[in-house]
């Protein structure tokens, strides 16, 4: 069971409290949990990644076990504590400005 933390604004447009837990099919890439998140909660889609090109929005970051993943290839297989279900996959909204 592969733990997600999503940021404030997406668990209240999910409709979720605190973490989200996807059984998600190995190999457990960051595609596979994008993918899976989408598809457990299609209100989701378009907000992390865009709809046609699926790259990630600027303002997302993706993180697990302290390691920024956010400018990894999509096939990147996961920390294997992230995995095992010890460590979260964190969704997280950037901030900018100055």
């Amino acid at each position: 069971m592969i733990r997600v933390m999503l940021p404030a604004h997406l668990r209240m447009l999910a409709r979720v409290r605190g973490e989200v837990e996807l059984e998600v099919a190995a190999p457990i890439t960051l595609q596979a949990v994008l993918d899976t998140l989408e598809a457990q909660y299609p209100v989701l889609r378009g907000a992390i990644r865009d709809h046609t090109t699926l790259q990630r929005r600027p303002f997302v970051r993706f993180f697990a076990c302290e390691e920024d993943l956010s400018h990894e290839p999509y096939d990147t297989i996961l920390p294997d504590p992230v995995i095992r279900g010890v460590e979260p996959f964190l969704i997280i909204g950037a901030m900018a400005g100055g």
